[in-house]
Protein backbone atom coordinates (compact mmCIF):
# COMPACT_ATOMS: atom_id res chain seq x y z
CA UNK A 1 0.00 0.00 0.00
CA UNK A 2 2.68 2.50 0.96
CA UNK A 3 4.80 1.58 -2.61
CA UNK A 4 1.19 2.56 -4.19
CA UNK A 5 0.50 6.11 -2.30
CA UNK A 6 4.44 6.77 -2.74
CA UNK A 7 3.73 6.10 -6.56
CA UNK A 8 0.48 8.08 -7.00
CA UNK A 9 2.22 11.23 -5.00
CA UNK A 10 5.31 10.79 -7.37
CA UNK A 11 2.98 10.74 -10.16
CA UNK A 12 1.12 13.84 -8.92
CA UNK A 13 4.52 15.85 -8.51
CA UNK A 14 5.84 15.39 -11.77
CA UNK A 15 5.19 18.36 -13.90
CA UNK A 16 3.59 18.77 -17.19
CA UNK A 17 7.22 19.08 -18.79
CA UNK A 18 8.40 16.42 -17.23
CA UNK A 19 5.79 14.43 -18.72
CA UNK A 20 6.23 15.95 -21.98
CA UNK A 21 9.79 14.65 -21.67
CA UNK A 22 8.57 10.91 -20.83
CA UNK A 23 6.51 10.68 -23.64
CA UNK A 24 8.88 12.54 -26.07
CA UNK A 25 11.25 9.97 -24.54
CA UNK A 26 8.98 7.06 -25.14
CA UNK A 27 8.57 7.72 -28.74
CA UNK A 28 12.03 7.93 -29.59
CA UNK A 29 12.38 4.67 -27.97
CA UNK A 30 9.37 3.31 -30.31
CA UNK A 31 10.95 4.67 -33.56
CA UNK A 32 14.53 3.83 -32.75
CA UNK A 33 13.06 -0.40 -31.96
CA UNK A 34 10.95 -0.13 -35.27
CA UNK A 35 14.32 1.72 -36.99
CA UNK A 36 16.94 -1.14 -35.62
CA UNK A 37 14.24 -3.78 -36.86
CA UNK A 38 14.38 -2.00 -40.48
CA UNK A 39 17.54 -1.61 -40.57
CA UNK A 40 17.78 -5.91 -39.04
CA UNK A 41 15.52 -6.62 -42.28
CA UNK A 42 17.72 -4.37 -44.68
CA UNK A 43 20.93 -6.84 -43.71
CA UNK A 44 19.16 -9.55 -44.25
CA UNK A 45 17.93 -8.88 -47.18
CA UNK A 46 21.40 -8.06 -48.29
CA UNK A 47 22.87 -11.07 -47.39
CA UNK A 48 20.26 -12.69 -49.31
CA UNK A 49 21.41 -10.95 -52.00
CA UNK A 50 24.98 -11.27 -51.49
CA UNK A 51 24.33 -15.19 -51.60
CA UNK A 52 22.55 -15.51 -54.05
CA UNK A 53 24.96 -13.60 -56.02
CA UNK A 54 27.72 -15.67 -54.92
CA UNK A 55 25.64 -18.73 -55.60
CA UNK A 56 25.17 -17.50 -59.45
CA UNK A 57 28.50 -16.70 -59.76
CA UNK A 58 29.93 -20.29 -58.67
CA UNK A 59 26.77 -21.79 -60.74
CA UNK A 60 27.20 -19.95 -64.04
CA UNK A 61 30.64 -22.01 -64.53
CA UNK A 62 29.81 -24.94 -63.16
CA UNK A 63 26.43 -25.29 -65.44
CA UNK A 64 29.13 -24.29 -68.05
CA UNK A 65 31.23 -26.59 -67.51
CA UNK A 66 28.89 -29.51 -67.30
CA UNK A 67 27.05 -28.33 -70.66
CA UNK A 68 30.32 -28.81 -72.38
CA UNK A 69 31.03 -31.65 -70.73
CA UNK A 70 27.98 -33.50 -71.82
CA UNK A 71 27.77 -31.62 -74.90
CA UNK A 72 31.52 -30.95 -76.68
CA UNK A 73 33.85 -33.37 -74.38
CA UNK A 74 36.30 -32.93 -77.18
CA UNK A 75 36.34 -29.12 -76.36
CA UNK A 76 37.03 -29.53 -72.88
CA UNK A 77 39.85 -32.17 -73.31
CA UNK A 78 41.51 -29.43 -75.55
CA UNK A 79 41.11 -27.04 -72.48
CA UNK A 80 42.02 -29.48 -70.08
CA UNK A 81 45.27 -29.61 -71.58
CA UNK A 82 45.84 -25.92 -72.71
CA UNK A 83 45.56 -25.66 -68.85
CA UNK A 84 48.40 -28.20 -68.08
CA UNK A 85 50.64 -26.89 -70.00
CA UNK A 86 50.18 -23.81 -68.29
CA UNK A 87 50.63 -24.78 -64.86
CA UNK A 88 53.82 -26.32 -66.11
CA UNK A 89 55.42 -23.77 -67.13
CA UNK A 90 55.64 -25.73 -71.09
CA UNK A 91 54.89 -23.21 -74.21
CA UNK A 92 53.97 -23.49 -77.37
CA UNK A 93 56.40 -22.65 -80.51
CA UNK A 94 56.40 -23.34 -84.18
CA UNK A 95 59.47 -23.81 -85.53
CA UNK A 96 59.17 -22.98 -89.91
CA UNK A 97 61.49 -24.98 -91.96
CA UNK A 98 60.76 -23.98 -94.87
CA UNK A 99 57.38 -24.96 -96.15
CA UNK A 100 57.27 -27.12 -93.53
CA UNK A 101 56.04 -26.35 -90.05
CA UNK A 102 57.31 -28.35 -86.75
CA UNK A 103 54.96 -27.55 -83.64
CA UNK A 104 56.52 -28.70 -80.06
CA UNK A 105 56.09 -27.42 -76.67
CA UNK A 106 59.28 -26.10 -74.51
CA UNK A 107 60.16 -24.91 -70.69
CA UNK A 108 63.81 -24.29 -69.38
CA UNK A 109 67.10 -23.37 -71.38
CA UNK A 110 70.00 -25.27 -72.59
CA UNK A 111 72.05 -25.62 -69.26
CA UNK A 112 74.85 -27.76 -68.04
CA UNK A 113 72.63 -30.92 -68.04
CA UNK A 114 72.00 -32.11 -71.49
CA UNK A 115 68.43 -30.79 -73.53
CA UNK A 116 65.40 -33.89 -73.55
CA UNK A 117 64.09 -34.27 -76.94
CA UNK A 118 60.73 -36.19 -76.53
CA UNK A 119 59.13 -37.96 -78.83
CA UNK A 120 55.52 -39.41 -78.56
CA UNK A 121 54.33 -43.00 -79.88
CA UNK A 122 51.83 -43.60 -82.73
CA UNK A 123 48.84 -41.20 -82.77
CA UNK A 124 49.58 -39.17 -79.95
CA UNK A 125 50.75 -35.41 -79.50
CA UNK A 126 53.61 -33.20 -77.20
CA UNK A 127 51.26 -33.47 -74.72
CA UNK A 128 51.50 -36.88 -74.04
CA UNK A 129 54.54 -36.21 -71.95
CA UNK A 130 53.32 -33.73 -69.50
CA UNK A 131 52.26 -36.31 -66.65
CA UNK A 132 56.47 -36.88 -66.90
CA UNK A 133 57.34 -33.19 -67.80
CA UNK A 134 55.39 -32.50 -64.00
CA UNK A 135 58.02 -34.42 -62.17
CA UNK A 136 61.38 -33.08 -64.08
CA UNK A 137 62.91 -30.39 -62.91
CA UNK A 138 62.16 -26.99 -63.84
CA UNK A 139 65.55 -25.95 -64.48
CA UNK A 140 65.68 -28.71 -67.77
CA UNK A 141 65.40 -27.68 -70.98
CA UNK A 142 62.92 -30.22 -72.29
CA UNK A 143 61.29 -30.02 -75.53
CA UNK A 144 58.20 -32.17 -77.02
CA UNK A 145 57.59 -32.12 -80.33
CA UNK A 146 54.22 -33.72 -82.15
CA UNK A 147 55.56 -36.32 -84.76
CA UNK A 148 55.38 -35.62 -88.35
CA UNK A 149 51.97 -35.28 -89.52
CA UNK A 150 50.76 -35.20 -85.41
CA UNK A 151 48.53 -32.74 -84.23
CA UNK A 152 50.30 -29.14 -84.62
CA UNK A 153 53.10 -30.55 -87.34
CA UNK A 154 52.92 -29.67 -91.25
CA UNK A 155 50.56 -32.84 -92.52
CA UNK A 156 50.79 -33.63 -96.23
CA UNK A 157 49.89 -36.60 -98.18
CA UNK A 158 53.47 -36.36 -100.24
CA UNK A 159 55.27 -37.05 -97.22
CA UNK A 160 56.97 -39.87 -96.10
CA UNK A 161 55.13 -41.21 -93.11
CA UNK A 162 58.21 -44.42 -92.57
CA UNK A 163 60.32 -44.70 -89.97
CA UNK A 164 63.20 -43.38 -91.86
CA UNK A 165 61.11 -40.74 -92.76
CA UNK A 166 60.35 -39.69 -89.49
CA UNK A 167 63.74 -39.76 -88.43
CA UNK A 168 64.54 -37.16 -91.46
CA UNK A 169 61.91 -35.15 -90.51
CA UNK A 170 62.97 -35.23 -86.96
CA UNK A 171 66.85 -34.44 -87.93
CA UNK A 172 64.87 -31.08 -89.61
CA UNK A 173 63.63 -30.02 -86.84
CA UNK A 174 66.82 -30.25 -84.63
CA UNK A 175 68.52 -28.32 -86.95
CA UNK A 176 66.11 -26.10 -87.78
CA UNK A 177 66.02 -24.95 -84.00
CA UNK A 178 69.51 -25.43 -83.78
CA UNK A 179 68.74 -27.88 -81.04
CA UNK A 180 72.33 -30.28 -81.73
CA UNK A 181 74.93 -27.43 -81.08
CA UNK A 182 75.29 -29.43 -77.83
CA UNK A 183 74.52 -33.37 -77.97
CA UNK A 184 71.20 -33.63 -76.36
CA UNK A 185 69.18 -36.76 -75.09
CA UNK A 186 66.65 -38.20 -76.74
CA UNK A 187 63.71 -39.89 -75.43
CA UNK A 188 61.15 -42.14 -77.25
CA UNK A 189 58.32 -44.29 -76.15
CA UNK A 190 56.40 -47.00 -79.00
CA UNK A 191 56.88 -45.78 -82.42
CA UNK A 192 58.33 -42.69 -81.17
CA UNK A 193 60.87 -45.14 -79.74
CA UNK A 194 61.27 -46.34 -82.74
CA UNK A 195 62.19 -43.50 -84.01
CA UNK A 196 64.48 -42.12 -81.32
CA UNK A 197 66.42 -45.60 -82.03
CA UNK A 198 67.11 -45.17 -85.67
CA UNK A 199 67.90 -40.81 -85.20
CA UNK A 200 70.56 -42.13 -82.57
CA UNK A 201 72.25 -44.63 -85.05
CA UNK A 202 71.88 -42.25 -87.46
CA UNK A 203 72.72 -39.30 -86.34
CA UNK A 204 75.48 -40.32 -83.57
CA UNK A 205 77.17 -36.87 -82.95
CA UNK A 206 73.85 -35.38 -81.92
CA UNK A 207 73.40 -37.39 -79.15
CA UNK A 208 74.07 -37.09 -75.70
CA UNK A 209 72.15 -40.02 -74.56
CA UNK A 210 69.08 -42.25 -75.64
CA UNK A 211 66.03 -43.66 -73.52
CA UNK A 212 63.72 -46.01 -74.99
CA UNK A 213 59.89 -46.55 -73.41
CA UNK A 214 58.55 -49.76 -74.70
CA UNK A 215 60.18 -48.90 -78.66
CA UNK A 216 58.08 -50.60 -81.48
CA UNK A 217 60.88 -51.69 -84.37
CA UNK A 218 62.22 -55.17 -82.17
CA UNK A 219 62.04 -58.54 -83.69
CA UNK A 220 60.28 -59.92 -79.94
CA UNK A 221 60.48 -63.42 -79.05
CA UNK A 222 57.41 -63.53 -77.43
CA UNK A 223 53.64 -62.59 -79.30
CA UNK A 224 51.14 -60.38 -77.61
CA UNK A 225 47.82 -59.58 -77.65
CA UNK A 226 48.39 -56.97 -79.85
CA UNK A 227 49.64 -59.34 -82.09
CA UNK A 228 47.06 -61.46 -82.14
CA UNK A 229 44.86 -58.69 -83.33
CA UNK A 230 46.73 -57.90 -86.12
CA UNK A 231 47.05 -61.54 -87.23
CA UNK A 232 42.90 -61.56 -86.94
CA UNK A 233 42.93 -58.41 -88.99
CA UNK A 234 45.19 -59.69 -91.44
CA UNK A 235 42.97 -62.93 -91.99
CA UNK A 236 40.08 -60.76 -92.02
CA UNK A 237 41.51 -58.78 -94.94
CA UNK A 238 40.96 -56.10 -93.43
CA UNK A 239 37.24 -55.57 -92.42
CA UNK A 240 38.17 -55.90 -88.62
CA UNK A 241 39.15 -52.30 -87.09
CA UNK A 242 42.88 -51.44 -86.41
CA UNK A 243 42.81 -51.51 -82.35
CA UNK A 244 44.74 -48.62 -82.08
CA UNK A 245 42.65 -46.66 -84.18
CA UNK A 246 39.12 -46.00 -82.08
CA UNK A 247 35.83 -45.27 -83.71
CA UNK A 248 33.59 -45.56 -80.83
CA UNK A 249 33.45 -44.99 -77.18
CA UNK A 250 33.19 -48.60 -76.58
CA UNK A 251 36.63 -49.34 -78.78
CA UNK A 252 37.84 -46.29 -77.13
CA UNK A 253 37.93 -48.14 -73.52
CA UNK A 254 39.37 -51.59 -75.45
CA UNK A 255 42.28 -49.66 -76.42
CA UNK A 256 43.03 -48.00 -73.30
CA UNK A 257 42.82 -51.60 -71.80
CA UNK A 258 45.16 -53.57 -74.55
CA UNK A 259 47.71 -50.23 -73.76
CA UNK A 260 47.24 -50.14 -70.17
CA UNK A 261 47.92 -52.51 -66.94
CA UNK A 262 46.60 -50.35 -64.58
CA UNK A 263 42.78 -49.85 -64.85
CA UNK A 264 41.61 -46.43 -65.16
CA UNK A 265 38.00 -45.50 -64.19
CA UNK A 266 37.29 -43.08 -67.36
CA UNK A 267 33.54 -42.02 -67.50
CA UNK A 268 32.07 -42.58 -70.91
CA UNK A 269 32.13 -38.87 -71.62
CA UNK A 270 35.56 -38.41 -71.71
CA UNK A 271 35.82 -41.49 -73.55
CA UNK A 272 33.51 -40.30 -76.14
CA UNK A 273 35.54 -36.82 -75.65
CA UNK A 274 38.55 -38.61 -76.98
CA UNK A 275 37.12 -40.36 -79.95
CA UNK A 276 35.58 -36.89 -81.19
CA UNK A 277 39.50 -35.54 -80.93
CA UNK A 278 40.82 -38.70 -82.92
CA UNK A 279 38.16 -39.28 -85.17
CA UNK A 280 38.92 -36.51 -88.26
CA UNK A 281 42.42 -38.18 -88.08
CA UNK A 282 41.44 -41.41 -88.20
CA UNK A 283 42.15 -41.89 -92.27
CA UNK A 284 45.64 -40.19 -91.70
CA UNK A 285 46.17 -42.96 -88.80
CA UNK A 286 45.39 -45.23 -90.73
CA UNK A 287 48.53 -44.20 -93.39
CA UNK A 288 50.68 -43.80 -90.51
CA UNK A 289 49.92 -47.57 -89.40
CA UNK A 290 50.67 -49.03 -92.54
CA UNK A 291 53.68 -47.29 -93.04
CA UNK A 292 55.32 -48.43 -89.55
CA UNK A 293 54.46 -51.87 -89.73
CA UNK A 294 55.46 -52.09 -93.30
CA UNK A 295 58.25 -53.88 -94.16
CA UNK A 296 60.76 -51.09 -94.06
CA UNK A 297 59.71 -49.71 -91.17
CA UNK A 298 58.62 -53.21 -89.06
CA UNK A 299 62.18 -54.09 -87.30
CA UNK A 300 63.80 -50.68 -88.32
CA UNK A 301 65.27 -50.52 -84.60
CA UNK A 302 66.14 -53.95 -84.64
CA UNK A 303 68.38 -53.78 -88.01
CA UNK A 304 69.95 -50.41 -86.50
CA UNK A 305 70.22 -50.59 -83.11
CA UNK A 306 74.11 -52.15 -83.56
CA UNK A 307 74.85 -48.48 -84.96
CA UNK A 308 73.92 -46.81 -81.19
CA UNK A 309 77.09 -45.63 -79.81
CA UNK A 310 75.76 -43.57 -77.31
CA UNK A 311 74.58 -44.72 -73.84
CA UNK A 312 71.15 -46.22 -73.94
CA UNK A 313 68.82 -47.19 -71.18
CA UNK A 314 65.68 -49.25 -72.01
CA UNK A 315 62.09 -48.56 -69.79
CA UNK A 316 59.65 -51.26 -70.13
CA UNK A 317 56.33 -52.22 -68.69
CA UNK A 318 56.61 -56.10 -67.77
CA UNK A 319 52.76 -56.63 -68.64
CA UNK A 320 52.81 -54.89 -72.10
CA UNK A 321 50.59 -56.62 -74.26
CA UNK A 322 51.27 -54.27 -77.38
CA UNK A 323 55.03 -54.34 -77.74
CA UNK A 324 56.09 -57.77 -75.33
CA UNK A 325 58.80 -57.13 -72.84
CA UNK A 326 61.10 -59.39 -74.40
CA UNK A 327 63.00 -56.84 -76.71
CA UNK A 328 64.46 -55.66 -73.91
CA UNK A 329 66.57 -58.82 -73.52
CA UNK A 330 67.03 -58.88 -77.42
CA UNK A 331 68.07 -55.18 -77.27
CA UNK A 332 70.36 -56.28 -74.21
CA UNK A 333 72.01 -58.89 -76.15
CA UNK A 334 73.17 -56.71 -78.84
CA UNK A 335 73.78 -53.57 -76.91
CA UNK A 336 75.28 -55.20 -73.86
CA UNK A 337 76.29 -51.84 -71.83
CA UNK A 338 72.49 -50.71 -71.76
CA UNK A 339 70.46 -50.02 -69.15
CA UNK A 340 67.37 -51.88 -68.53
CA UNK A 341 64.02 -50.88 -66.39
CA UNK A 342 61.63 -53.40 -66.13
CA UNK A 343 58.74 -52.05 -64.25
CA UNK A 344 56.56 -54.41 -62.55
CA UNK A 345 52.80 -54.39 -63.06
CA UNK A 346 52.98 -51.91 -65.75
CA UNK A 347 51.70 -52.28 -69.61
CA UNK A 348 52.87 -50.25 -72.88
CA UNK A 349 51.45 -47.01 -71.31
CA UNK A 350 54.35 -46.32 -68.96
CA UNK A 351 54.28 -42.72 -69.59
CA UNK A 352 50.47 -42.36 -68.34
CA UNK A 353 50.90 -45.15 -65.48
CA UNK A 354 54.17 -44.68 -64.23
CA UNK A 355 54.96 -41.32 -64.63
CA UNK A 356 57.22 -40.21 -61.30
CA UNK A 357 59.11 -43.25 -61.74
CA UNK A 358 59.96 -42.64 -65.28
CA UNK A 359 60.52 -39.28 -64.72
CA UNK A 360 63.20 -40.24 -62.02
CA UNK A 361 64.69 -42.99 -64.46
CA UNK A 362 65.26 -40.38 -66.97
CA UNK A 363 67.28 -38.14 -64.44
CA UNK A 364 68.73 -40.68 -62.87
CA UNK A 365 70.27 -42.19 -66.10
CA UNK A 366 71.36 -38.69 -67.18
CA UNK A 367 73.10 -37.33 -64.21
CA UNK A 368 75.06 -41.13 -63.99
CA UNK A 369 76.00 -40.29 -67.42
CA UNK A 370 76.97 -37.25 -67.03
CA UNK A 371 79.13 -38.38 -63.40
CA UNK A 372 80.84 -40.87 -66.02
CA UNK A 373 82.16 -38.81 -68.55
CA UNK A 374 83.38 -36.29 -66.45
CA UNK A 375 85.16 -38.56 -64.09
CA UNK A 376 86.71 -40.13 -67.81
CA UNK A 377 87.38 -36.58 -68.61
CA UNK A 378 89.25 -36.09 -65.79
CA UNK A 379 91.66 -39.25 -66.19
CA UNK A 380 92.43 -38.15 -69.91
CA UNK A 381 93.53 -34.77 -68.09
Amino acid sequence: MLRCGYCIIYKNRIGNGQVATWQLANRFISVSRLSFSTTQLFMTMDMVNLFAISVGTLAIPLLAFMVSFLLWPSTLIKVYYWYWRRTLGMQVRHADCGAYRFCYSYRGKPGLRPSILMLHGFSGHKDAWLSVVKFLPKHLHILCVDMPGHEGTTRSSADDYSIQGQVQRVHQFVECIKLNKKPFHIVGTSMGGNVAGVYAATYPSDIFGVTLICPSGIKHTSETKFDNQLQDLLNSQHTLSIPLIPNTAEEMEEMLRLCSHVRFKVPQQVLQGLVDVRIPHNDFYQEVFMKIWGESSRFALHEHMHQITSPLQVIWGKQDQVVDVSGARVIAEVLSGCRLDLLDHCGHSVVMERPRKTAKLILDFIISQQSTQNASNKKQC
